[in-house]
């Protein structure tokens, strides 16, 4: 899945957490995309069998669009920890660094970013 894609999924796991439901024209405020755009990605997600679409226009995560909506997620959360505690940067940096950082880091990487904020988890809190 493309990077663009990955974006997607993770903004409708986020606002499905957030709101209870999602719509493509909230995804498109959230990113700050062209309803036109959105509903491009819409159509592929739907076409590569990561979410659903209901009559009314809610969007729904299948089982794999929620499994890689996770995986996502999962590398945010865990690069932007990384950046405040090592870099000693600020959240918005760490966050927008993150964000970058998650489409291209490698799964052995990754492994170690995880391992290491488990072993530095008391400098966390």
């Amino acid at each position: 899945m493309q990077e663009s894609g990955e974006d997607y999924i993770e903004t409708i796991y986020l606002l499905k957490k957030r709101n209870g439901y999602v719509r493509s024209i909230d995804v498109a405020n959230e990113l700050g995309f062209s309803r036109p755009s959105v509903s491009r990605a819409v159509g592929i997600l739907k076409e590569n069998g990561f979410i659903t679409v209901a009559n009314d226009g809610e969007l729904e995560l299948t089982q794999e669009g929620l499994k890689k909506a996770k995986s996502v997620y999962d590398r945010h959360t865990n690069l932007t920890k990384f950046l405040m505690l090592t870099a000693k940067v600020s959240p918005e940096v760490a966050e927008n660094d993150a964000c970058r950082i998650e489409h291209i880091i490698s799964p052995e990487t990754f492994k170690g970013i995880k391992k290491y904020i488990k072993e530095h988890k008391d400098e966390f809190e």
